[in-house]
């Protein structure tokens, strides 16, 4: 369906084809918040879920620091009712994963295993996951003492004994954290040294509460419907043992889901997509939205938010096409002027408002 937004504008669509205002990568809270403000404004939306749906609140058991749910909430229940909220307002939801892009011409073309889908704005928000060991029985117990995550599961861990594996600054950080819950907390580390920082370090060795293990190696988890112990290796001796905790905490680190994108968007050095302006990507039209562009963070709270502000700027650039010249429309930087003088504007009649009254 032709858009009158694309009036001057060179397209590849074919005649005919349905060519949608945006379309969402990703289903997590980023995904489905972008889609609920995207939606609601008007625009026709189609969110491109992936073949696992909701992200990594799909494997959490309860979520209690999402705001609104006193008595918490579990992860899949949270993503249902994002999801049902998205198609309330006409968002349409595909389940299966994006193989390739094409943003060198507009509209953009995006496929599946068995489908071509176009769009005049894309927002990305594939999310990262975290980096597991890969050990028997630790995906079998995600969600039930096993976590990639400490601030959304550590609450759980009240009293008990619980490990840590990793040797980063991300480990160190997971650890005190969990100090604040747990009776014992055990830091595990296949080598004889830290590579954290030094201040990360002296922390972690000064608080009564951690118990230090170098020279060991995580081979499997142990418990049959839950966490009850780690089966560790001395990688010096070759000696096993085992040890027993109630909860494991592997923070090895987090890898953005983003190989997609390799050679096409900017991105760090572990992969993190990077903006050029507000949420837009130094290619018009294509914007961020989560944990995709968020290595700090990573929460839902913050990845939804993430989400709505990418809705707002992909809707703002999709009117700016029939407002301005043609360099705004082609510009990242451009753009980005335009919609800081759109928010003066606004904030100028608030302002004025306000006195009126």
């Amino acid at each position: 369906m032709a858009d009158e937004r694309t009036t001057g504008v060179a397209s590849n669509a074919p005649e005919g084809a349905t060519v949608y205002d945006v379309v969402i990568i990703g289903s997590g809270p980023a995904g489905y918040t972008a889609a609920i403000y995207a939606a609601r404004a008007n625009l026709r939306t189609l969110v491109l879920q992936g073949e696992q749906l909701g992200g990594q609140l799909m494997i959490t058991s309860e979520v209690e620091n999402y705001p609104g749910f006193e008595d918490g909430v579990l992860g899949p229940e949270l993503m249902d009712k994002f999801e049902k909220q998205a198609r309330r307002f006409g968002a349409e939801m595909v389940p299966q994963d994006v193989t390739k892009v094409d943003f060198s011409a507009q509209p953009f073309t995006l496929w599946t295993y068995n489908k071509q889908y176009q769009g005049h704005s894309v927002i990305i928000a594939t999310g990262a996951s975290a980096k597991w060991l890969g050990l028997p029985n630790e995906q079998r117990l995600q969600g039930r003492g096993v976590s990639g995550c400490a601030t959304c599961d550590g609450f759980f861990f009240r009293e008990k004994a619980i490990a840590v594996v990793g040797g980063g600054d991300t480990a160190m950080e997971e650890a005190l954290f969990l100090t604040r819950y747990a009776s014992q907390v055990h830091l595990l580390h296949r080598r004889d040294s830290f590579r954290a920082s030094k201040i990360m370090q002296q922390r972690v060795q000064s608080n009564p509460k951690i118990t230090i293990h170098y020279n060991s190696e995580v081979m499997d988890v142990l418990g049959e419907n839950a966490v009850e112990g780690l089966t560790l290796r001395d990688t010096q001796t070759g000696a096993t043992s085992t040890l027993p905790v109630q909860g494991f905490f592997v923070a090895i680190g987090h890898q953005p889901n983003t190989e997609l994108f390799k050679g096409i968007l900017e991105m760090d050095a572990v992969g993190y997509l990077k903006p050029a302006t507000h949420t837009m990507t130094s290619i018009p039209g294509v914007f961020l939205a989560g944990d995709v562009a968020d290595a700090r963070y990573r929460q839902a709270v913050t990845a939804a938010g993430e989400g709505c502000r990418a809705a707002i700027d992909a809707e703002r650039w999709l009117e700016s096409r029939g407002e301005v010249n043609e360099q705004t429309a082609e510009d990242a930087a451009a753009w980005g002027a335009l919609n800081e003088t759109h928010d003066a504007a606004s904030d100028a009649e608030r302002d004025a408002t306000s006195a009126a009254r």
